[in-house]
């Protein structure tokens, strides 16, 4: 019987900490976990598609002593954040490829809460998969969670993965 392998989203993000194209600690613990837990050595049951969303004050304003003074320089700005985030969707797809399971990847820009539910929406896996920092009540009001929005909002079973505790930075809120 030919079934349709599990189409597994996993949600991505870049590190606070050593930034582009380091993956944050969290999306590499839930990319880690899927392959560890769920996937396992059925790499033909599964297809990982992984979403990296970037965040235009993030990722798209470094320099903000530039001076843009031609259409040309928002360009060059456009194609070295596009970089940025291939490079980081290159860290995951190589691991797929190591172990065998098939991956499509790619890159949205947006606020990453909504274009990850719209994508959700769009694509149709059967779960996603997004990484928790495990962040507190009162920093959970002031930055917001990724992890909670998706929980409430995608038409699709969700599973939040923290990260291990000796991976976790002193200040929370850095990835």
């Amino acid at each position: 019987m030919g079934s349709e392998p599990t189409k597994v989203m996993v949600a991505v993000n870049g590190s606070t900490i050593k930034e582009y194209p380091h993956p944050s600690i969290s999306s590499k613990r839930a990319f880690e976990w899927t392959l560890e837990k769920i996937v396992r050595s059925n790499t033909s049951d599964f297809k990982i598609l992984l979403l990296h969303v970037q965040v235009t004050d993030e990722d798209g304003f470094d320099d903000v002593d530039s001076v843009y003074a031609s259409p040309d320089d928002f360009r060059s700005m456009r194609e070295t954040n596009k970089a940025k985030g291939l490079h980081l969707l290159e860290f995951f797809v190589k691991k797929c490829h190591e172990i065998g399971v098939a991956c499509e990847a790619w890159i949205k820009i947006g606020d990453p809460k909504d274009v990850i539910c719209k994508e959700v929406t769009r694509v149709q896996p059967d779960f996603l998969v997004v990484g928790s920092r495990g962040l507190g009540r009162f920093q959970k009001v002031f930055v917001g969670t990724v992890s909670a929005f998706c929980v409430k909002h995608a038409e699709c079973p969700v599973l939040t993965i923290k990260r291990n505790p000796d991976e976790t930075p002193s200040d929370l809120a850095d990835d």
